[in-house]
Formats: C-alpha cells, structure tokens, sequence
C-alpha cells in the first residue's frame, strides 16, 4: 500500500532499522488498538512514537508513570473557576491520538487501572460525566523488563487490552554506526514533517475491516487460539477477545502490503506480537540451554511457535 509505505520510510528517517516495529505499530493504529513496547532503556521507543505520530500529524503526548502518579493525572480534573463562577473541566493528557505511558509498571494498579476505560471504550468519565476521547486514539505504552523494585506488573485485564507486545531490540553494528552518522550533528526527530492526516488513517481502518478472509483461515486462526487453552504449560490461554483481535490484526496487516484477502503467513507472523502476554503460563521463567534467563513472555512465544508448528496450515487459494 503506497500510503503505508510513505509513512514507513518517514519513519525510517529518524529511527534505523526498525522496519518491523514500525509496520506492527501501524497494525495497531489501522486496528485501533494499543502497544505495550517491552525493552531496556535507550532503544528508542519514545522517538519511535514521536516519528510515527508527526508523520500522520497526530497530537502526541507524552506521561512519565510513577508512584505517585493518581488517576486524575491522567484523565483530568473538575475546578471552580472563580471568574466563571462555576466548576470547568481540565482535559488531562489522554485527550489526544497517541499517548505514551512511559514506564506503565511504575504507577499503581489504581492508576493503572484508570486507563482500562479510556483503552477499551475510548472514552473518560470524570464525577459521573463521560467524555469521548478525539479519534483515532492509541496508547503506547512501555516497560523496562529488567527492573523489578518499586513497580507493579501489569495484571492479565490490563495486558488483554494491549493488542501488540513488541520488543525494539537492540541495533545491529551497522545500524548503530547508521545511528551515530544520522545525530551527529541534530536530531532529524525535528525537522521531521507529515506525509499523512488522520483522515487518511482513519480511511485505511475502514478499508482494513473489509480485508477479505477464507473460512479455512477463519478456522485456522481459532485453532491456534484454543490450542493455547489445551497445552499442557498453559494455565489461561487466549480469551475470545485474543481471537477477535488476532484476526482483526491479521488484516490489518494485509492492507499495509497491499493486498485485499489475507494469507496464512499473516497469522503465523502476528502469532507471538497478538497472542504471547495474553498467556498465563505455568512457569515464572527459566534458563535455557544456552544459560540465557527467558522471561514469562519468552517462553509464551516458545508455546506459540511449537502450537504453529503443529496446527495444520492451510493451503488453498484464499483470494475471494
């Protein structure tokens, strides 16, 4: 698709070799979903959502989440206004298209929790008043996996409602000499301009919903959803929600490569990003062979893998 592939090398003039990053956090925007981004710091998840937002010219905001960070915060707050004689609201920063929730696992499960209404329903309510939030609206949030004192894990309903767990990882030798010649003497981040408008966003999610998908891949991707449930190191496996999510994913990203059907190779590829921290897994982590600490998602993705390697992939024409 031309408009996505304008957008991605945009993208690509701030951030290096992030190429499929770039194109799930467009998956999530075209789904209306949200990103949890998992990575150390200083792999360049804030500029990542700052270059996506300015290409789209979205409004961008940005929240450091910390112990002490309330609900209100967030969402906004009812004052007397003495000059007006009345109480007026005060928008918070979830009034906007993308939100970063820098360091999510930092605030408190209450805090936390004031975000699953905005997430799911795209809508605040504030003393009982509901207000919507301006479309399209995303959060991208992250976490550093590494740290553990002083922050709160995200609880399952709060990770069922991230459509996406991306990692940045970090760059290759080349691509961090890419880096270093490209902010050698400014950051590109500034002179970065739009080559799209939420209008043209919100044209790509309707035509996304149109995506065309065999019932042999609509079959497909439900097996793969209740193989989660049936294996034996899984405690809770994906939700109906996983599903409908899975799938509206999927044809996302048929439209970002330009095609009007869905292929198998959609749903083996979004596997792990859709469905892995959707998993309530047996096990807390574990070493691997190699002496490596695999973390509670790494060894979600493992489950998935070995689910997609024995679910019977289809092979007929999936064209309409």
């Amino acid at each position: 698709m031309e408009l996505a592939s304008k957008i991605k090398e945009n993208v690509n003039k701030v951030i290096v070799g992030k190429d499929k990053q770039i194109e799930q956090l467009l998956v999530a925007l075209v789904v209306g979903g949200h990103v949890l981004l998992e990575d150390v710091p200083g792999t360049g998840k804030t500029k990542t959502a700052r270059s996506l937002a300015q290409s789209l010219n979205l409004d961008f905001k940005r929240v450091q989440f910390t112990i002490d960070l309330l609900p209100s915060d967030l969402t906004g707050i009812n004052y007397f206004d003495r000059n007006q004689d009345k109480f007026v609201f005060r928008e918070g920063p979830i009034f906007t298209n993308i939100l970063l929730a820098d360091e999510i696992n930092r605030a408190t499960a209450r805090t936390q929790s004031s975000l699953l209404e905005c997430m799911e329903e795209k809508q605040v309510t504030v003393d009982g008043q509901t207000r919507k939030l301006p479309p399209p609206f995303m959060v991208i949030a992250t976490q550093n996996p590494i740290e553990s004192q002083g922050t709160f894990p995200l609880p399952e309903a709060q990770l069922d409602r991230f459509l996406l767990m991306l990692s940045m990882d970090y760059p290759t030798h080349e691509e961090s000499i890419d880096i270093l010649k490209r902010f050698a003497t400014s950051d590109p981040l500034t002179d970065l301009q739009s080559v799209a408008d939420p209008n043209e966003l919100m044209q790509m999610q309707e035509k996304a919903k149109h995506v065309y998908v065999s019932d042999s891949l609509y079959d497909y991707a439900v097996k793969i959803v209740e193989a989660t449930r049936n294996d034996p190191d899984v405690r809770i496996g994906a939700s109906p929600r996983a599903l409908l999510a899975y799938v509206s994913a999927c044809k996302a990203l048929a439209l970002l490569r330009g095609r009007e059907n869905c292929v198998p190779d959609d749903f083996k590829e979004l596997a792990v990003p859709v469905l892995a921290h959707r998993l309530t897994i047996h096990s807390s982590g574990s070493v691997n062979a190699s002496g490596q600490y695999m973390s509670k998602r790494d060894l979600a993705a493992v489950i998935i893998n070995r689910i997609l390697d024995t679910v019977p992939c289809p092979t007929e024409d999936f064209n309409k």
